[in-house]
């Protein structure tokens, strides 16, 4: 019986297999890992990449599909919660587990790094995958992803601008229409 739940849970897992977010993400987190330990000077280096490259292209896209049927839920927050908080961390914990178990003792400086990536890498995911980039099933390619990207980074980076000027707008017009003394 046990069996054949976990084969239940490991076809479900994989039918939200996001292949887009596990090939950036296994590229992207191997390359912290890498340059965190070089900069320590650590041996051992190539078995925490590989392991890394193994582990995180197989889970990534698995994570990453849950990130996508989070946003389908009907109460945006608790989607948005899933996404940036509770994937991640559950992601971080995994991964510790496997390196600890692989063998492959991974510093607290690459930890605190890939953290800090995953973070990051979540909110950005959250942002692109709302409007419709890195989406698996979806019919755009991996190219028309990355053309999307030049706007959507453009956008985000201008997002604080227009928040403050939108206030800014407000709180001036909140002052023009007080009565005078």
């Amino acid at each position: 019986m046990t069996a054949i739940r976990h084969s239940v849970f490991l076809r479900q897992a994989f039918l939200c297999w996001n292949w887009k977010c596990a090939l950036l993400s296994a590229i992207a987190r191997s390359l912290v890992y890498f340059v965190a330990m070089m900069r320590g000077g650590r041996a051992g280096v190539s078995s925490v990449v590989f392991v890394e490259m193994a582990y995180v292209t197989l889970t990534a896209g698995v994570y990453a599909g849950l990130q996508q049927r989070a946003l389908r839920l009907r109460r945006r927050m608790l989607g948005n919660a899933i996404v940036v908080f509770g994937v991640p961390c559950m992601a971080q914990v995994l991964d510790w587990t496997v390196h600890h178990v692989a063998g492959a003792a991974v510093p607290a400086r690459a930890t605190l790094a890939v953290c800090i990536f995953a973070g990051v890498s979540a909110m950005f995911h959250l942002y692109v995958m709302r409007n419709g980039v890195f989406l698996a099933g979806h019919g755009r390619s991996l190219a028309e992803d990355f053309r999307s990207i030049p706007m959507l980074l453009a956008e985000l980076a201008l997002k604080p601008v227009v928040f403050l000027s939108a206030w800014g707008s407000r709180s001036n017009a909140v002052v023009e229409s007080s009565p005078a003394e």
